[in-house]
């Protein structure tokens, strides 16, 4: 005899069936996500590990290690008074370069001018500094958070800081390295004596005074 036909018991059925069907494909899905979870959190085969490029030292550009003394130990960063500093504004921003002079002297750097950068607007600021003023130049470095240094054929102690656009502000006082630390090399530094052919020093006068000062550099 043929049973009669229960509506609500097959529609109770058929939902059965399709929770079944979406529930399988769910617990497929968060399976798999969790195997693919699992290669990124193991790094099998290389997943889920990124690519950087390393910084380079001094951003890649040669630089001297400083002058050790006598027993060839690292000396200790220079007194400020004694780093005669000229600043040169690189950027388009007037009043650029006589802030941050203000700003050194106010740290007791003998500042002995400031004026706009002849060249192509700067990108990253540039500490230019000579053979005879190369500690002198790590103790300035302290001061900047986004400068490169670069040595160049000056034979006086003038040092030129080229204000580029990745400046900021200067380093946080609390952050600078006490008068009696040893300077901290760059990695990846060269003896004096390797440095090779130098660029070029900019045009300054012997002694460290500019020949003039734009006010609103």
């Amino acid at each position: 005899m043929t049973q009669p036909y229960d509506e609500r018991a097959e529609r109770k059925r058929y939902i059965r069936r399709r929770q079944q069907i979406v529930f399988s494909c769910v617990g497929a899905v968060l399976a798999v996500a969790l195997v693919v979870s699992a290669l990124f959190y193991f790094h099998v085969g290389g997943l889920g590990i990124t690519a950087t490029s390393a910084v380079k030292p001094n951003y890649g550009v040669r630089v001297p290690c400083s002058t050790k003394d006598a027993n060839g130990k690292n000396q200790t960063y220079s007194n400020y008074a004694n780093v005669k500093v000229r600043v040169l504004n690189g950027t388009k921003f007037v009043g650029f370069a006589k802030a941050v002079s203000t700003a050194l002297s106010n740290r007791q750097f003998k500042v002995t001018g400031w004026d706009n950068y002849k060249g192509k607007k700067v990108e990253r600021t540039t500490i230019y500094f000579g053979k005879n003023a190369i500690n002198e130049a790590y103790t300035l470095n302290t001061n900047f958070t986004d400068a490169v240094m670069v040595m160049d054929d000056r034979d006086d102690k003038l040092i030129d800081v080229v204000l580029g656009a990745s400046f900021n502000d200067l380093a946080n006082k609390d952050s600078l390295p006490s008068g009696d630390t040893a300077i901290e090399n760059f990695e990846g530094c060269v003896p004096v004596q390797s440095m090779g052919t130098l660029p070029k020093a900019l045009d300054h006068e012997k002694g460290g005074m500019t020949a003039s000062i734009v006010m609103t550099a």
